[in-house]
């Protein structure tokens, strides 16, 4: 299994984080896939695929921890990109939310 499990939207309360000006101030660390609930059950292959998916947003995909879990809020295509370079881990701003 590559992630903890798959979810299907936000969970935890509004955060206010819209841009990637706003999240740049949550530093990055590393997170381990197994420990992510991802927001979304879908993804789209052309962007999973394409080598410059990144170029206009975040490098670091983006986390909320809330009540104890990890969830991936935006990194879908690079989480898997990890999996599939059977990287364990991943790269991410998380946002620590009470």
């Amino acid at each position: 299994m590559i992630f903890k499990k798959v979810g299907e939207g936000k969970p935890y309360p509004d955060h206010g984080k819209q841009t990637p000006r706003d999240w740049a101030e949550v530093p990055p660390r590393m997170v381990r896939l197994e420990e992510l609930i991802t927001t979304k059950r879908t993804l789209d292959l052309g962007q999973l695929l394409a080598e410059d998916s990144t170029f206009y947003g975040d490098l670091f995909a983006h986390v909320v921890e809330w009540e104890g879990e990890l969830y991936l809020e935006d990194g879908l295509h690079r989480a898997l990109r990890a999996a599939l370079q059977q990287r364990p881990t991943l790269h991410a701003r998380v946002l620590v939310l009470d």
